[in-house]
């Protein structure tokens, strides 16, 4: 999956709070997403983070 910084990712099962969307803030092994909602950031090796992302909702273009 091609994740980039600031992407917008919906996920298949919702945050505590109920939010599904989440910010990709690193990018590398791990991934570090925050939810949209209520600001708590986690951490999660590629591999998982990847299984549990539904689409990307919104992807920032590059600057030119």
């Amino acid at each position: 999956m091609d994740l980039r910084l600031n992407d917008i990712v919906e996920m298949k099962k919702p945050h505590p709070c109920g939010e599904k969307l989440w910010l990709v803030t690193r990018v590398g092994m791990d991934i570090k997403l925050k939810c949209t909602r209520c600001g708590r950031e986690v951490m999660l090796p590629r591999a998982k983070a990847e299984k549990g992302i539904r689409k990307i909702v919104e992807r920032e273009e590059p600057h030119e």
